[in-house]
C-alpha cells in the first residue's frame, strides 16, 4: 500500500544519478526494508548537466550505499540513506569545446530533451497512481512527513580536483543530516499549521583539506602538510513556509559554525593556494565557461545556460513551462558576478528537496495545468546563508628536503612556521532574493599576525630567545571576543537571541535605501570592530515591458539598460590597526611574497583588447534619454579607521635575497649561515599614524556598451562623458609622523613629532577603452587632481639624524649584525619627562600651504597645471628666561617690491595679506607625438611672486651639531668585528658568506690599491705625450666612462635644444630678497610670525643695536618667447595657444629682462649703506641649429647661439663698515662650510661597507685610464715617475698586441667632435657706466671722510666662439679717477689736485695729467 507511494520517489533519485541499475531488483529489495549496492559508479553527465558548474567529473563513485525504510514506523521513525565511501575527481573545463556542447545552442539538443521531460512525465504519473484504498489526504501527509525526516549519512567523502601541477583534494571522515526540533536535538518532526517551519542540522566531522603538487606524469613525490587538518563544524537549516500546501519555502536559512580553523601553508603550496582563489573570483565573476572574445555564439550560449538554470527551478517544482523574469536577461552580458548568482540561485530546489516528487506523485494532470498557470506567480524564497568562525589562524611554513640516516631512505619535507595570523569572531552572511536583490556580508571582531621562529638563517625568535609575545606580534587590529563579546553571531541560527530561536518569523530589508540606511558603517564596526565588509547588488525594473525573446540576449542594449536599474556598492571598513614593520615582519612578508611569485600560471582570462565596433549605429534620441536618465555603476568606498604603522631602524637587512626574486630577477646567492640575533635596544623608530583613510572608486558596469555609443555621439552631455570614466578619489585626514624608541620592556617613548597631523586628497579619473574616443582628441584619457591644504615639517638636527640612521639601515642591503647607534643621539632626541637639557636643539620648522597640481592627458597632448598658496621655514631656538625664539629663515610670498632700495625701512609697511596671491602658479602642456603639426609646440607658463630668506646664525647652528661619540651598545653585546661609531650613522659589517658581491669588492679594491700604489704599474702622461689606447681597450670601457667631458656637454645642449626649441615660454619671477646677518634675528611678538621684513624692520627700529647685515636683492625676472602674448599662468588644461610653435626655432628669440638687483648693508644706529644701487639688464637670446649628416644615418645638430645684454649703469660702493661685515659673513660661512665638510668625509667613511680605509680606486687599470684620466694628467700625481712612462708600457695588459688597431685618445675626442656636430656662440654685453666708490676715514683728520670715485663709461664686450677661432673684444670709452673730501659742517668737496687721479678719455680736460702723489695713495682705503 505504502510501498506503491515511497519506493518510487526512492527509486527515482538513486536511478537518476546511479548507472546500469535494474529498477526490479532494486524494488525488490527495498520492499524488503534495507537495501545495500556495492561499486557503484555515478551519471557523471547527469551531475555536471545539474551543477552547471564549469569543472568535468575524471571518475566518480560509491564503495557503498545503504537504505533503511522503516516500513511498520514509517510516520515515527526517519529513512536513513547511507554512504560509505563517496570518491568524484574533477578538472576544469576545456574553454569553447565544453561551452559550445553544455549550452545546448542547436534546436535538436533542446527538442531531445524536451522529448525526454515529455517521455519522463507520464511513466512517473502512471507509477505514482494514488491506490483507491488510502484516502488521498493522508497518502499526501504521510510523504511529507517520510521526505521532511529523511537522514542522510555520508562516510568518508573525498572530492578531488586537479589542474596543471595541482592537486586539490577534500576529505570528510563524516557527514549526517537529520532533522531536529526548535531546541535543533534530533527529533522526528512535521511541518505543523501553528508554527510551519522544517529545522535540520548537519554535522561535518573530521574534515581534511590537502594541497599538493604533482610532476608531469602526475604523481605527487612530495607530500606537503595539509592546509586543513580533522576540522569539525555542524550546518544549521532552517526552512519557513507561507502555508502548508507550499511546494517552496518563503525563507531558507542555512547557517555554518566552525569553532577552531587552522590553515596551514607551506612555501611550495602558496602560489597553488592564489591560483585556487583566483579560480573562485574567475567563477565569482563568470570569466569562465562565459563568453570569449565577444563571440555573439558563445553569448548565446552562455545566457541560454543561465536562463535555464531559471527554468530548471520551475521544473523542479514541477512545471513544464519556462518562466523568464523580465529582470532575468539584462545582466547577462558584463555583470559577471549574476552568472554565480544564477548557478548559486539553481540550487534552492535541491536544497528544498523533493517538492518536485511530491507533485508528481500527488497531483493529476488536472492539478498540473494549474499549477502551470500559477507559475509565473510564485515568489523567490528569501535565502540567507552564513558561515561563522570562532578562532581562525593561518600558518605560513618553509620546507626544505631533509634526508634520512640511511642511504638508500627517501627524502622527506620538513617545515618550520615563520607567520602566523590569528584572526577571531569571523562572519560570512549572503542575503539574496531571486536575482534582483543580492547582499553580502563580512566581518571579523579582530585579529593580529605574529613572528615564528626564525628567517634566512636569522634566529630571531627561536624558542630559546625568551623574547616576550608583545615583541613577536607584529599586527593587531580590532579587539577580543572576551572584551566584545558574541556579537559576531547576531541574528544567526547559532544565536539564542535570534527571531528563529525565539519562534519569531524573521523579518530582512531587502530594499537598498532600506538596506543602507540599517547597515551603516558605524553599526558595522559595532558588531565587528577589525573589519565589516558589505557589498550590495540590486536591480530593480522601472519599464513594464515584456521580456522580449532571447535572440535579444546576446548583447546588452541600451534600452535594456533603461528599464533595468542595477546598482552595485562595496564599503570596506578597516578598524583601528597597529602595524610595525620591524625586520623579522618584513623579511617574513617579502619571503612569502617571492614564494607566491615563484611560480605563475596562466591567467584564468585573458584581458580583452578594446574592441572598436566600426558599425555602431547612432543611438536615438530615446535611447539618449534613458541613458541620461541612469546608467549602472559599481562603486567601491574603502575607509581605514585609526591606522599606526611603526618603522623601527633595521636590526638586520637581508633583501638582497628577496629583492631580486620580487623584481623578476633570480636570487645570486644561496642562505646564509646561521646566527642569533641579539635585539637592539634601545630602538629608534618612525611613528606614523593616520586617523582616517578613505578611498572611493567607481566606473560602469557595462563600460563597453556605454562608451561605444556615447563615443558615436557628436556632441555627448557632461553626464554621459562622467560615467565614461573610471574614476577614484583618495583622502587622507590627519597623517601625523614623529619619532620614538623601543625600549627593553617593549614600551615606546613618547613621540617626538615631526610631521604634525595634516590632511590631502587625490582625484583621478582614467577613460574606458580610449580606442574608441581616437577621433576625439579633446577627451581627457586621464586626469589627476592633488590638493594639501597643509604641510609642516619639523626637526632638529640630531632628529634628522636619526632619521638618516633609520634610512641607512634599510637602504643599506646585505648586513647580518645589528646596527649601533649613537647613545648620546638618542638621550638628544628622547629626553626624560622632567629633566631639562644643558644645551637645547634649534628647532627648524617649514611649512607649505594650499598646494593644488593638476594633471591631464589627451591623445595629443599631456598638460600639468598647479599653485603653491604659500612657504614658511622659521627656526625655533631657547631664548632668555626659558621663552622660545621663533626666527623667521625663508618667507613666502613676500611683497619685496620696494625691498630693492632702503627706503622701504623708514617709511610704513602693510603687513603680508592673507589674501595674497599664490606664490607659485605654473601651467605646462606637451605634445604626445613629437611628429603632429598642428599645436606641436610645448608651452610653459609660470609665475613666482617675491621671497624673502634670512640666512640667520641658528642655521649654522643647527646645520653643524655633532653627537657625542658613545654608542647605545655594551661591548660585551657587540658581535665580533662591529665597530662603535661616533657618528649617527649605520656602521655595518658584511658576512663573508653573504651576497656572493662582497668577496668580489674586497678583491677589487685590493687590486685597485695594489695597482696604484705600484710606481712599475703606474702610468701618467705628460701633455706633449698622448695616451694611446687600443680599441678593444677602450671598447671594454664602460660606454659613459669613454665619454669626454666635450661630448657630454654637446649631448646636453641637443637634450636641451629639443625640450625648448618649440617651446613657448611666459616666466615671471618677482624678486627674492636674502637678509644675511652677523647675529640672530628673532621675531618679536608683535610681528606676525614668520614675517621677516617686518622682523628686520622692527630691529632697525628698536632699541636694542641691530646685528650688521648684508642685503641681497636678487633681481625681478621675465623671460618671453617670441610673438607671444601674455596669458595668465594658470590655465584650464588642456588649452589652445594663440600662436602656435610650429617650426622648430621659431620660439627664439627669447627676451630675459632683470631688474631691481641690489646690495646694501644695514648697521647699527639705523645706518644704511648700499653696495650695489638698484640696477637691471634686458637681454635676447638667439638660437638656431642646422641638422649636420654624420657618421652612418644619424643627425647631429650644429648650433648657433647668440646672446645680447643690455646692462643698466652700475654703481658699487663700499666702505670699512661694510668690508668688516663681509669679512665676519665670510669667515663664518667658511668655517660652517669646513665643519660640514669635515662631517660629509666622516659619514662616508663610517658608511662604508668595506673594511678597506678611504674611497675604493676604480677597479681596472684600463678603465682609470680611459674614463677618469684626462690627457694631462701628470699634474695631478705628483708622485708619478714621469720619466719612465712609455706609450708601449702604458698599454701592456690591454690587449696581446697593442700595436695593432690602435688610436689616440685625441683624434678620437676630435672625431666625436666632428660627428656630434658644432656649436657657435657669439655674446655682446653693454654697459653705458660703471662707477666705484670707495670711503674711509681720514686717519690725520678726525671727522674727515675721503671717497674714492672710479668712473667707466660705454663699456662693450662681445665674444665670438667658433671651431677654428675664439675672438673676444672689449672696449672702455673712457676711464677717470676722482677722490674727494668730506669735512664736518663742509660737505663733499674734490681733493687736492682738483681730486683728479686718473683720467682717460678721448679728449682730456686743460690739467689733465697723470697726478702721483702721497695724497694721492692715503685716499686708498684698503690701505687703512
Amino acid at each position: 500500500m505504502l510501498e506503491s507511494y515511497v519506493t518510487p520517489i526512492l527509486m527515482s533519485y538513486v536511478n537518476r544519478y546511479i548507472k546500469n541499475l535494474k529498477p526490479s531488483d532494486l524494488q525488490l529489495s527495498l520492499w524488503g526494508g534495507d537495501v545495500v549496492l556495492s561499486k557503484l559508479e555515478l551519471k557523471l553527465d547527469v551531475l555536471e548537466q545539474e551543477l552547471k558548474l564549469p569543472f568535468t567529473f575524471l571518475s566518480g563513485h560509491i564503495h557503498e550505499l545503504r537504505i533503511h525504510v522503516p516500513w511498520t514506523k514509517l510516520g515515527s521513525e526517519p529513512v536513513v540513506i547511507t554512504i560509505n565511501t563517496m570518491e568524484c575527481i574533477l578538472k576544469l573545463k576545456d574553454g569553447a569545446q565544453d561551452d559550445h556542447e553544455s549550452c545546448g545552442s542547436s534546436s535538436t539538443t533542446r527538442s531531445t530533451s524536451e522529448g525526454t521531460k515529455t517521455s519522463i512525465r507520464p511513466r512517473r504519473i502512471q507509477q505514482t497512481t494514488p491506490d483507491p484504498d488510502l484516502p488521498p489526504g493522508y497518502v499526501q501527509s504521510l510523504i511529507w512527513r517520510v521526505v521532511n525526516n529523511v537522514n542522510i549519512v555520508i562516510n568518508n567523502l573525498i572530492l578531488k580536483y586537479v589542474e596543471d601541477d595541482i592537486v586539490l583534494s577534500v576529505n570528510i571522515t563524516s557527514a549526517e543530516c537529520y532533522t531536529v526540533d526548535e531546541f535543533w536535538d534530533r527529533a522526528f518532526m512535521d511541518i505543523s499549521a501553528t508554527d510551519m517551519v522544517l529545522r535540520k542540522v548537519i554535522n561535518f566531522s573530521d574534515c581534511t583539506v590537502c594541497l599538493d603538487k604533482r610532476n608531469a606524469s602526475g604523481k605527487i613525490e612530495f607530500y606537503q602538510d595539509p592546509l586543513l587538518y580533522k576540522c569539525s563544524f555542524r550546518t544549521r537549516l532552517h526552512f519557513t513556509y507561507d502555508n502548508l500546501n507550499s511546494k517552496m519555502p518563503s525563507i531558507i536559512k542555512i547557517h555554518t559554525l566552525v569553532e577552531s580553523l587552522k590553515l596551514s601553508i607551506t612555501d611550495q603550496q602558496l602560489p597553488m593556494f592564489i591560483r585556487i582563489m583566483q579560480l573562485g573570483i574567475a567563477l565569482y565573476y563568470g570569466e569562465i565557461g562565459n563568453f570569449k572574445d565577444g563571440e555573439n555564439e558563445d553569448l548565446i550560449c552562455h545566457t541560454k545556460d543561465v536562463l535555464g538554470n531559471i527554468s530548471g527551478l520551475e521544473d523542479e517544482i514541477g512545471h513544464d513551462m519556462q518562466y523568464v523574469s523580465s529582470e532575468s536577461h539584462v545582466q547577462q552580458d558584463d555583470d559577471q558576478q549574476q552568472g554565480w548568482v544564477s548557478w548559486a540561485w539553481s540550487f534552492v530546489p535541491a536544497i528544498v528537496g523533493n517538492d518536485d516528487e511530491e507533485g508528481d506523485s500527488a497531483g493529476t494532470d488536472d492539478e498540473t495545468a494549474t499549477n502551470q498557470q500559477k507559475s509565473p506567480t510564485v515568489k523567490d524564497p528569501v535565502v540567507s546563508i552564513g558561515f561563522y568562525c570562532t578562532k581562525a589562524t593561518v600558518t605560513f611554513k618553509l620546507t626544505e628536503m631533509q634526508a634520512e640516516s640511511s642511504y638508500y631512505s627517501p627524502q622527506k619535507v620538513k617545515s618550520k612556521e615563520i607567520i602566523c595570523w590569528e584572526q577571531e569572531g569571523t562572519t560570512v552572511e549572503a542575503l539574496m532574493r531571486g536575482e534582483p536583490f543580492f547582499d553580502c556580508q563580512i566581518g571579523f571582531v579582530g585579529c593580529q599576525a605574529l613572528c615564528l621562529k626564525g628567517i634566512m638563517g636569522i634566529k630571531d625568535f627561536e624558542e630559546n630567545m625568551n623574547r616576550s609575545d608583545a615583541e613577536a606580534y607584529f599586527f593587531n587590529c580590532g579587539e577580543n571576543l572576551s572584551t566584545k563579546g558574541m556579537t559576531y553571531l547576531t541574528n544567526s541560527l547559532f544565536d539564542y537571541r535570534s527571531p528563529e530561536n525565539n519562534g519569531v518569523r524573521a523579518d530582512f530589508i531587502l530594499d537598498a535605501a532600506a538596506h543602507k540606511e540599517m547597515y551603516t558603517e558605524i553599526a558595522g564596526m559595532q558588531r565587528f570592530g577589525a573589519f565589516y565588509m558589505d557589498y550590495l547588488y540590486t536591480m530593480e525594473s522601472t519599464g513594464g515591458k515584456g521580456s522580449g525573446n532571447q535572440a535579444e540576449v546576446s548583447s546588452v542594449k541600451i534600452e535594456d539598460l533603461g528599464r533595468v536599474q542595477e546598482m552595485s556598492t562595496k564599503s570596506l571598513i578597516v578598524g583601528p590597526l597597529s602595524l610595525r614593520l620591524d625586520s623579522s615582519a618584513v623579511h617574513r612578508i617579502m619571503k612569502m611574497i617571492a614564494c607566491a611569485l615563484e611560480h605563475e600560471y596562466e591567467p584564468y582570462s585573458k584581458s580583452k583588447q578594446d574592441f572598436v565596433d566600426g558599425t555602431q549605429a547612432m543611438p536615438s534620441l530615446e535611447e539618449i534619454s534613458v541613458l541620461e536618465e541612469y546608467i549602472p555603476t559599481r562603486i567601491t568606498n574603502f575607509t581605514i579607521l585609526k591606522c599606526t604603522v611603526t618603522i623601527p631602524m633595521a636590526e638586520f637587512n637581508l633583501l638582497c635575497h628577496l629583492l631580486p626574486i620580487i623584481m623578476g630577477q633570480k636570487s645570486s646567492s644561496s642562505f646564509l649561515n646561521t646566527t642569533s640575533l641579539q635585539p637592539l635596544r634601545p630602538l629608534p623608530c618612525i611613528q606614523i599614524l593616520v586617523n582616517k583613510i578613505v578611498l572611493e572608486h567607481s566606473l560602469p558596469m557595462y563600460a563597453e556598451q556605454l562608451v561605444q555609443t556615447v563615443s558615436s555621439l557628436n556632441q555627448p552631455s557632461d553626464n554621459l562623458l562622467h560615467y565614461c570614466y573610471a574614476h577614484c578619489y583618495l583622502k587622507i585626514f590627519g597623517f601625523q609622523a614623529g619619532l620614538s624608541s623601543l625600549d627593553i620592556n617593549g614600551l615606546y617613548s613618547s613621540p617626538a613629532s615631526v610631521v604634525p597631523p595634516f590632511s590631502t586628497a587625490f582625484y583621478g579619473k582614467m577613460l574606458q577603452l580610449p580606442k574608441c574616443w581616437s577621433k576625439r582628441s579633446h577627451v581627457a584619457l586621464k586626469e589627476c587632481i592633488f590638493e594639501l591644504p597643509n604641510l609642516t615639517i619639523q626637526a632638529t638636527r640630531a632628529q634628522t639624524f636619526l632619521l638618516q640612521t633609520i634610512w641607512q639601515s634599510w637602504v643599506y642591503i646585505g648586513s647580518v649584525n645589528s646596527p649601533v647607534v649613537n647613545e648620546a643621539l638618542l638621550n638628544e632626541v628622547f629626553q626624560s619627562s622632567g629633566v631639562k637639557s644643558k644645551n637645547p636643539l634649534p628647532t627648524l620648522e617649514g611649512s607649505i600651504q594650499n598646494v593644488e597640481l593638476k594633471y591631464c592627458s589627451t591623445s595629443l597632448v599631456k598638460c600639468a597645471s598647479g599653485t603653491m598658496g604659500s612657504i614658511k621655514i622659521c627656526a625655533k631656538a631657547p631664548g632668555g628666561g626659558g621663552k622660545e625664539k621663533l626666527i623667521p629663515l625663508i618667507q613666502g610670498p613676500s611683497d619685496t617690491r620696494d625691498l630693492h632700495s632702503s627706503k622701504w625701512l623708514n617709511e610704513s609697511r602693510k603687513p603680508e595679506s592673507l589674501l595674497a596671491p599664490d606664490l607659485l602658479a605654473f601651467t605646462i602642456q606637451v605634445p604626445q607625438h613629437k611628429d603632429y603639426n598642428y599645436n606641436s609646440g610645448a608651452v610653459l607658463l609660470a609665475n613666482m611672486q617675491g621671497l624673502t630668506v634670512n640666512v640667520d646664525p641658528v642655521l649654522y647652528t643647527w646645520l653643524t651639531y655633532q653627537p657625542q661619540k658613545r654608542s647605545s651598545r655594551p661591548p660585551m653585546q657587540q658581535p665580533s668585528g662591529s665597530v662603535s661609531l661616533g657618528a649617527p650613522v649605520t656602521r655595518k659589517k658584511e658576512d663573508e658568506v653573504s651576497v656572493g658581491s662582497m668577496p668580489l669588492a674586497k678583491q677589487q679594491s685590493n687590486q685597485a690599491s695594489e695597482y696604484a700604489s705600484s710606481p712599475v704599474k703606474t702610468k701618467t702622461v705628460t701633455e706633449s705625450r698622448p695616451l694611446s689606447v687600443p680599441v678593444k681597450a677602450m671598447l671594454s670601457s664602460s660606454e659613459s666612462c669613454s665619454k669626454s667631458p666635450e661630448e657630454r656637454m654637446k649631448e646636453f645642449i641637443g637634450v636641451v635644444w629639443n625640450a625648448v626649441k618649440r617651446l613657448t615660454l611666459q616666466l615671471e619671477v618677482q624678486s627674492c630678497c636674502v637678509f644675511i646677518p652677523n647675529d640672530s634675528l628673532p621675531s618679536p611678538s608683535t610681528i606676525v610670525s614668520g614675517d621677516i621684513p617686518g622682523t628686520v624692520r622692527s630691529w632697525y627700529h628698536g632699541q636694542a643695536s641691530m646685528p650688521g647685515t648684508l642685503v641681497l636683492c636678487l633681481p625681478q625676472v621675465k623671460i618671453m618667447s617670441a610673438g607671444h602674448k601674455y596669458m595668465e599662468p594658470l590655465q584650464e588644461i588642456p588649452f589652445v595657444v594663440q600662436r602656435p610653435i610650429l617650426e622648430e626655432g621659431d620660439a627664439f628669440p627669447w627676451t630675459i629682462s632683470l631688474s631691481h638687483f641690489s646690495i646694501y648693508t644695514l648697521l647699527g644706529q639705523q645706518m644704511t649703506l648700499n653696495l650695489i644701487e638698484p640696477m637691471g639688464c634686458t637681454s635676447t637670446l638667439a638660437v638656431t641649429s642646422q641638422k649636420l649628416l654624420a657618421a652612418g644615418s644619424e643627425y647631429r645638430h650644429s648650433f648657433v647661439v647668440c646672446l645680447h645684454v643690455d646692462l643698466e649703469s652700475l654703481e658699487v660702493k663700499c666702505s670699512n663698515p661694510q668690508v668688516q661685515l663681509l669679512y665676519e659673513l665670510i669667515d663664518i660661512m667658511n668655517k660652517v662650510w669646513n665643519k660640514i665638510q669635515k662631517k660629509g668625509t666622516l659619514h662616508q667613511s663610517t658608511a662604508c661597507a668595506e673594511s678597506v680605509s678611504g674611497p675604493a680606486p676604480p677597479s681596472s687599470p684600463v678603465k682609470s685610464s680611459v674614463g677618469t684620466a684626462p690627457p694631462d694628467t701628470s699634474t695631478c700625481s705628483p708622485s708619478a715617475d714621469i720619466g719612465t712612462t712609455t706609450e708601449g708600457e702604458s698599454l701592456q695588459g690591454g690587449d696581446d698586441s697593442p700595436f695593432s688597431d690602435s688610436v689616440t685618445l685625441e683624434q678620437t675626442t676630435s672625431n666625436i667632435g666632428i660627428s656630434s656636430g658644432r656649436v657657435s656662440l657669439w655674446m655682446q654685453w653693454m654697459l653705458p657706466k660703471l662707477t666705484v666708490k670707495l670711503f674711509a676715514p681720514d686717519p690725520g683728520n678726525k671727522g674727515t671722510e675721503i671717497c674714492v670715485v672710479s668712473e667707466l663709461e660705454d663699456l662693450s664686450a662681445s665674444v665670438d666662439v667658433q671651431d677654428v677661432y675664439t675672438k673676444v673684444k672689449c672696449k672702455i670709452e673712457s676711464f677717470n679717477i676722482d677722490h674727494y673730501r668730506n669735512r664736518p659742517g663742509e660737505g663733499w668737496q674734490s681733493g687736492v689736485f682738483e681730486g683728479i687721479f686718473l683720467q682717460c678719455k678721448e679728449k682730456l680736460v686743460l690739467w689733465g695729467r697723470l697726478l702721483v702723489s702721497w695724497e694721492m695713495w692715503r685716499c686708498l682705503p684698503f690701505l687703512y
